[in-house]
């Protein structure tokens, strides 16, 4: 599969990687307390025929400890 085909179907894919984000800092925070950063060190997609089957989100959070 050609990296056009990918872009293609990751940009008309039902998902993206803004609520992939935004799933995986929100699911963060409910887990971990006290919470002062979290950055975004990569994002993958797992893309099957014409389908992306699956984001994963990778991030480093920095928290406090009391």
């Amino acid at each position: 599969m050609s990296v056009l085909k990918v872009i293609e179907i990751l940009s008309n894919s039902d998902k993206s990687w803004e609520d992939a984000t935004k799933k995986a800092v929100k699911h963060a925070s409910k887990s971990v307390k006290n919470i002062r950063s979290v950055y975004v060190q990569d994002q993958s997609a797992i893309v099957k025929g014409d389908e992306v089957t699956e984001f994963r989100v990778n991030l480093k959070i920095t928290f406090e400890v009391n």
